[in-house]
């Protein structure tokens, strides 16, 4: 009997173990606090603790936010310092337990510019961002971003983002995004020149569209989307008619997006992959392939300027072989 009392705290031990390596709900030592409730010390905004940091110095940087909606535009400038920011959370290997969220409603209605609109701005090479629900508020009617990642070596983790209308502009740069959520209904993934693997990642689409525009404008152009073990669906509470929505339409000629490993629901349309309106340029330069992906959605005569891919492509071929330097790899197990 003693030998399984002692076998039962060790197995309870290592279990109580495991959960707390799996939550992140106290700062790490260093780290610039933001808080709803700020005490002396602490920051009431996200941007407030940002303007604190120094964009000369080369010490890595950490900001922590404790629960709450932060309704604020939040500008990240370039800097010479690795930033780092961490949302509370209870479970840090996905976005279902973020308690973060920081919200705006800025769209196209307000300033010509996509980036411009992006509920968060970001700009500063090598950030990483963990459980942080990123929102923007507009709704229908108009380019609205959520997130706006305009640097090279970006990672995303856990982050949950939302919009409607372009809600990720994934612009310059190689970038990853893992074990997260993205929802949209309109080209709710776009963007011109960066290079981008998104790994496990819950599509979910809210009206009738596209889930990518990639805009690749040439042969010398690097921009790459590649999908891989993905989850394409409704959004919660949607009853969207099957067949109703696309892979993706091409921005520019030379558009290039990939899809691997995913399973997509009778949502998406059984050509796949849709054009421009008006859209009079040759589609012969498009790069849309698929390879090993599974569920109604896949099935079908795919548009003609498709193809499938004869192996998976692999992430080196995407961040290049050094990616595992600057992206968070215990996030693409």
């Amino acid at each position: 009997m003693q030998y399984f009392s002692i076998l039962y705290f060790l197995l309870s031990a290592a279990f109580y173990k495991a959960v707390e390596a799996n939550s992140r709900t106290s700062p790490p030592r260093g780290a610039l606090v933001v808080s709803k409730n700020a005490y002396p010390g602490q920051f009431s905004t996200i941007q407030a603790a940002l303007n604190a940091l120094s964009v000369t110095s080369t010490a890595a940087q950490v900001i922590f936010i404790y629960p709450g909606t932060y309704n604020e535009q939040v500008y990240i400038a370039p800097r010479a310092a690795q930033l780092t920011i961490y949302g509370y959370t209870t479970d840090t290997s996905s976005y279902t337990s973020n308690s973060v969220t920081i919200s705006y409603g800025r769209s196209q209605d307000n300033t010509p510019k996509n980036d411009e609109t992006g509920t968060v701005r970001a700009w500063a090479k090598g950030l990483k961002i963990y459980n942080v629900n990123i929102v923007n508020s507009r709704g229908i009617g108009s380019q609205a971003v959520a997130l706006s990642a305009q640097a090279d070596k970006q990672g995303y983790y856990g982050v949950k983002l939302q919009g409607y209308q372009d809600t990720l502009l994934a612009q310059n740069g190689k970038q990853i995004y893992a074990k997260s959520y993205i929802d949209g209904a309109v080209d709710f993934v776009f963007g011109q020149k960066a290079r981008v693997w998104f790994h496990i990642i819950d599509i979910r689409i809210k009206g009738r569209g596209w889930v990518t525009a990639n805009g690749r404008d040439s042969d010398s152009n690097n921009s790459y989307y590649l999908f891989n073990q993905c989850n394409i669906d409704r959004a919660s509470g949607e009853s969207l008619a099957a067949q109703s929505s696309f892979l993706g339409r091409p921005w520019r000629s030379y558009s290039r997006v990939v899809f691997q490993n995913t399973y997509m629901s009778n949502i998406i349309n059984s050509l796949g992959w849709d054009t421009w309106p008006n859209f009079t340029p040759s589609t012969k330069k498009l790069f849309y392939r698929e390879y090993g992906n599974w569920g109604p959605g896949a099935t079908g005569n795919r548009a003609r300027f498709a193809g499938k891919l004869s192996h998976a492509v692999a992430i080196t071929s995407i961040l290049g072989s050094d990616y595992t330097s600057w992206a968070d790899t215990s996030y693409l197990y």
